[in-house]
C-alpha cells in the first residue's frame, strides 16, 4: 500500500469521529512517519520511553508485560485501523515496563508526540481526536479490569468473541489465552464448551 493510501486510510479513521479540513489534513500529513515491523519485532521494549501515538495500518500488534516469574500478560491486541501504545509511558513520560510487538508482518503510522503537541494548537480538531480516543481507552481498561475480577472466564471468553471477532483466528491461541488470564489449556476446553 502506498503512501498515499495509507494517509487516506487514517484521515478516514479520524473522520469517522471529528471532521478534519483540508489544512488539518495537510497539517496532519506533514507530521507522519511510516515503519514496517516484521513478525515478533518489537514497537516499544522496557526501559524505553513511548514517543509516538501508533496507528495500524495493515498486521496485528500486541502489548504485554512480564511478571516476576515471567509469565506473559497481554493487556492489548490491535488490528488494522487501531491504535496501540504503552499509553502509561506516552502520557506519564516514565520509561515503559511493557513490550509492544508486531505479530503479523505489520505497517504503521506513527505521530512523533513533539510534532503532535504542536499540532493540537493547529489543528484542534486532531486534539478533539486523540481526547475522545484517549477517554476511550480508559472506559475500555476500567471495564477489562471489572470484568477480569467479577466474570467467570467463560464469560471473557464470549465477550473476547463478540469483541474481537476478527482477532481470535490471527492471533495464536496462548496469546489470547494471556489476554484473558487463563492457562492456553483452559481456553482450549472453553472452546470446545463454546462450540
Amino acid at each position: 500500500m502506498d503512501e498515499n493510501k495509507q494517509i487516506q486510510l487514517l484521515i478516514n479513521h479520524i473522520n469517522k469521529v471529528v471532521p478534519l479540513d483540508k489544512y488539518g489534513e495537510q497539517k496532519l500529513s506533514s507530521i507522519l512517519v511510516f515503519k514496517d515491523l516484521n513478525k515478533k519485532e518489537f514497537l516499544i521494549e522496557p526501559g524505553e520511553t513511548a514517543n509516538t501515538m501508533n496507528f495500524i495500518v495493515q498486521g496485528s500488534m500486541r502489548s504485554y508485560y512480564l511478571d516476576e516469574n515471567a509469565q506473559e500478560h497481554t493487556l492489548q491486541l490491535g488490528i488494522e485501523e487501531w491504535w496501540i501504545n504503552d499509553l502509561y509511558s506516552y502520557l506519564s513520560r516514565k520509561a515503559s515496563r511493557m513490550y509492544v510487538q508486531a505479530l503479523e508482518k505489520t505497517l504503521i503510522i506513527q505521530l512523533p508526540r513533539i510534532e503532535l503537541e504542536k499540532l493540537y494548537i493547529e489543528v484542534p480538531q486532531v486534539s478533539n481526536f486523540f481526547r475522545i480516543k484517549i477517554q476511550s481507552a480508559y472506559v475500555a481498561i476500567q471495564e477489562r479490569v471489572i470484568d477480569s475480577m467479577s466474570d467467570d472466564a467463560y464469560i471473557r471468553y464470549n465477550d473476547f468473541r463478540k469483541s474481537y471477532r476478527n482477532i481470535e483466528q490471527r492471533v495464536p491461541q496462548y496469546i489470547i489465552a494471556s489476554y484473558l488470564g487463563v492457562t492456553p489449556e483452559f481456553l482450549s476446553y472453553l472452546r470446545k464448551k463454546h462450540s
